[in-house]
Formats: structure tokens, sequence, C-alpha cells
């Protein structure tokens, strides 16, 4: 007796599926070749992210590698994502929302929703700041500088002569201001502000670093011209106290926070809204973090 013929009709069946779904596929229209993104149902075209790196970079970026043109096509698509989820949050109208500055008018205000959300109000607490400068007290250590005045002159015979009115009684800074070559030099009475060993030429490093407040160098020879340095003070290597640099604490705290929502804003909108890129028609090979979804 001859078995029956289900299964193979099942096969066939399920075949045919496949097929039509296929079909169906095959049959939906690339998008416009203008076109290298979607996100949800709004176009996202290239000539727009071209605008977008000219005005962040200053030039088209037709230079950049892949890799570079592939983050800041992500960075492009993230600021749409969180201009659109400021708009849905009814921050802000749709409209207000477009082009570079209205992107970034949207994410301040996601970032001040979040901060009321988590009634945050102002700056961090004396508790905080104190923790963070225990924890970062490495960064604010200042090792030994000295506070240096220097001429420059074209000949040894030059500065042979400055050099001796100098240890005669006249002024540094006066001599320096009458006979200095570099205008800048002459402009600030020779001061060249408060300069760590690592500041300084090697070979200039260990003779500034010897001299004693008030001390004149000997000439010491340049490519391009000849120098005399005075050491008008030195300073201890010392660690700046938290009252010397609590703005700039409180400042780097701020923006711990403000980066962590930031962050925390970014995965939400990732998850809410559907991305699709389509590689096919960006200018560069596209290895960014949403994939080459659409081929």
């Amino acid at each position: 007796m001859t078995a029956p013929a289900r299964p193979h009709r099942a096969a066939a069946a399920l075949l045919a599926a496949l097929a039509a779904t296929a079909g169906c596929r095959a049959g939906t229209p690339p998008p416009s070749p203008d076109v290298v993104a979607e996100i949800e149902s709004d176009a996202v075209r290239y000539a727009d992210f071209e605008t977008y790196v000219q005005q962040a970079l200053g030039e088209s970026g037709t230079s950049l590698s892949s890799n570079v043109l592939s983050s800041l096509f992500d960075q492009y698509l993230e600021e749409r994502l969180l201009a659109k989820l400021a708009t849905e949050r009814g921050l802000l109208g749709e409209d207000a929302a477009q082009g570079r500055f209205g992107r970034r008018h949207a994410l301040d205000l996601l970032l001040a929703d979040e901060a009321r959300r988590e009634e945050a109000d102002g700056l961090p607490t004396e508790p905080e700041v104190e923790a963070w400068y225990a924890a970062h007290r490495d960064e604010f250590r200042r090792p030994e500088r000295v506070r240096l005045r220097q001429i420059l002159v074209e000949t040894r015979q030059q500065a042979e002569s400055l050099r001796a009115r100098i240890l005669a009684g006249t002024d540094f800074a006066a001599v320096a201001a009458a006979a200095s070559a570099d205008p800048d030099v002459a402009a600030t009475v020779g001061f060249q502000g408060e300069l760590y060993r690592g500041d300084l030429p090697p070979a200039f490093a260990d003779l500034i670093f010897d001299l004693e407040p008030g001390e004149v160098s000997e000439v010491v020879e340049a490519e391009y011209g000849f120098h005399l340095f005075q050491v008008t003070e030195r300073l201890s290597a010392e660690t700046l106290p938290l009252e010397a640099v609590r703005d700039d604490v409180e400042r780097r705290l701020l923006q711990d926070a403000a980066d962590r929502r930031l962050a925390a804003l970014a995965e939400e909108a990732r998850q809410r809204y559907d991305v699709t890129v389509w590689g096919r028609n960006l200018p560069f090979n596209y290895r960014g973090v949403y994939g080459d979804q659409g081929g």
C-alpha cells in the first residue's frame, strides 16, 4: 500500500510560503540613493550628514577615514535620536529640534529635564566635593617651577654687553624691553611666565633651574640667537589644596553627572526607536554601532 503524501504536501506549502515572503521582500523598493538611514519612518539624507560634518570640523570630511566617518555618523544619528526623544517628551516642538543648533538645544533641555527628575539641585554637596578631591589628589600636584625672564639677541657680542650692564646694576627688565630681538619678549619686558622643568628645552632646563632668584645666566647660544636668563622666583613642588581648586572640582563633578545622564538618555533613545542604516548609499565603508541592516 502506498504511503500518504501529506509530508510532501506540507513541505511544498512551507516552500511556497517562504517563496512568497522572499518575493515580497524582493519587491520592496530600496530607499532613494540619497537616503542613508531611517529612524522609525524618518529618512536621514546624506546631504544633512555632510552639513553636520562641515559644521563640526570646518571641512567636508572627504579626506577622513571610514572609521572616523563612521564615528561621526553615529554621533549624528545619536543627536537625531535625542532630538526625537526631546520632542516626544514635549520639551520642544518638532520644528525647533531641526538643524544642529536645534538638536543641541534639545539635548540641553533633555539634560535639564533629567536633572529635575533626579531632583538634582545645583552644585555638588560638600561630601561629594571632598571625596572627588581625595580620589584625584594626584592631579593637583605641581612640581618645582620658576618664574623666568629672558633676553634674546642676534650676536654673542650684544649678549655679553647686555649681561655686563645688568651685572653693573641696570634692571634686567629694562634691558630686555630695550634690546630684545623678539618683539613679544620686548613687550613683556622678557617675562616668560611660570615654567616647569618640562616646559623648557632640555638644553636650557638644567642651567635655568640651577639659577638662584635674581641671578643672571651666562650667555646661552641657540640656533636662532643668544639668550640671557634670569630667574625671578623659585616655587617649590606642592599639592594644591581643595580651596584653591574647588571651582574646578565642582565643574568636573557637574560634567561627570551630565555625561552619565547623556549616556542614559542615548541608551533610552536607542532602545525606543528603530534605526536602519543603508550602507550601500554611503560613500564610505560604514563600521558603526548601528550596523548595516539595510544592506
